[in-house]
């Protein structure tokens, strides 16, 4: 149901869920296969694109499937070998050097998963050029988005990047990935009931945007994933074409929505808190391995928040002096701008006192139709083996502690983080 799904959305006759006009993304074409091998260029040829390809990928991804992707291209046209070092990271300097090394191509080819889409959608965007991505790993649901993680001054940020007009897959690939990818990927898509509570609940609280239509995309698909998790480390190709379409409908979504709100929320910022604060000797993970962590830690808050007593909201107690002293100069003067548009002061605390008032109740029934037990979400990343700790993500106790209590402070969206702590109980020691 999802590929035909998948190939209505490109084809612009899909029924919006929420009305008015069918739904439409960029991308032009996605391909998810048993098999790529002897198709690789077929995709890259049919929607004309024009050479010279910069194929991008690093060590590892070129040796699972980018150098036969430049061998594919070479036949019909000119490639330049784009080769990044082992395990790049998605920051400006990067991208300024890869859009320096990408600078002749015509057309900039990804092949790899989270940081090399990343630098090479954004550095399209950039450059004005068209843009493909060859998944070497179910990792991430970033492959469709128009929108690219790239660190800024310290600062994690979401940044206009330029949509793939292909997305290949290659399921033989997928599944051949390193386990931890692929309990990666799963990661990344567990988070859709805590992302979608917290879009939620500052819809009901401040009137903002919410569309249902991007869950929608991906609900039958997420249900038979969700229900077989065991299946996806097991090497089952069925089970790695759920996890590969439901993390293509995620992105189409993001896009859909003109932005990362269905899919990135507390859990995210949490994780974002991590990267950018972790301790020198902290070996990094999978960013979907830290989703899988910090998901389980706002189910568990929004469980809380939802079957407690009403809230009663008041001022928000970070200072742009605190803000600064706990990220540094640079990075906190950045924190404190996202933050200080969503900080509460009385007259903003007694608004939500009294919405809170008025609302509370209907707003929990319509959260919970949207959430998973806090129970079920653990099920299922321990049936997988994924990680559910922070112990689990090589993380102490009190720099994860520190994580969900300041991840707030980082950006300009209200979560389940921004209500509970402002009302006293964002109880840390419960959470973790």
């Amino acid at each position: 149901m999802s590929m035909d799904t998948i190939t209505r959305l490109v084809d612009g006759t899909l029924p919006d869920p929420d009305g008015g006009d069918p739904l439409s993304v960029p991308t032009r074409r996605v391909v998810i296969a048993d098999s790529l091998a002897g198709y690789e260029a077929e995709p890259i040829w049919d929607l004309d694109f024009e050479a010279p390809f910069a194929v991008v990928s690093d060590p590892m991804t070129h040796d699972v499937m980018g150098g036969r992707v430049e061998r594919a291209l070479g036949s019909i046209g000119a490639v330049v070998p784009v080769h990044l070092g082992d395990r790049p990271h998605a920051d400006m300097e990067t991208a300024g050097k890869l859009m320096a090394q990408t600078a002749e191509a015509a057309t900039i080819i990804a092949v790899g998963s989270g940081t090399i889409n990343d630098l090479s959608k954004f550095a399209a965007a950039r450059q004005n050029k068209r843009c493909a991505v060859y998944a070497t790993a179910p990792s991430m649901n970033g492959y469709t988005s128009v929108n690219a993680a790239i660190t800024e001054n310290g600062l994690k940020k979401s940044l206009a990047a330029v949509a793939p007009e292909a997305v290949l897959m290659d399921l033989d690939v997928l599944a051949a990935a390193p386990v931890r990818m692929i309990r990666s990927g799963l990661g990344d898509s567990v988070c859709r009931p805590t992302a979608q509570t917290d879009w939620l609940l500052s819809h009901l609280l401040f009137d903002g945007p919410y569309r249902e239509a991007p869950f929608a995309l991906f609900a039958e698909d997420e249900e038979a994933l969700f229900a077989e998790p065991e299946a996806l480390v097991a090497g089952d190709l069925e089970a790695m074409g759920r996890l590969a379409r439901t993390l293509v409908l995620s992105g189409f979504g993001m896009t859909i929505c003109g932005g990362s709100y269905p899919a990135s929320q507390g859990e995210h910022l949490i994780s974002h808190y991590i990267e950018m604060m972790a301790p020198p000797e902290w070996e990094e993970v999978f960013h979907g391995e830290q989703i899988a962590v910090t998901t389980g830690v706002m189910a568990r808050l929004q469980e809380r928040m939802l079957e407690g007593e009403r809230p009663e909201v008041r001022p928000s107690s970070p200072t742009k002096d605190s803000v600064t002293a706990h990220f540094g100069a640079e990075t906190g003067a950045s924190c404190w701008d996202e933050f200080s548009h969503k900080k509460a002061d009385q007259a903003q605390a007694d608004r939500l006192n009294a919405r809170l008032e008025e609302r509370w109740p209907a707003m929990c029934e319509t959260i919970a139709a949207t959430a998973l037990p806090a129970d079920q979400i653990h099920s299922i990343l321990t049936r997988a083996g994924a990680p559910t700790t922070f112990a689990d993500i090589g993380l102490e106790r009190d720099f994860f502690a520190g994580a969900v209590r300041h991840a707030r402070e980082i950006r300009n969206r209200y979560t389940f983080l921004d209500l509970a702590a402002d009302a006293g109980r964002l109880d840390v020691d419960a959470l973790i």
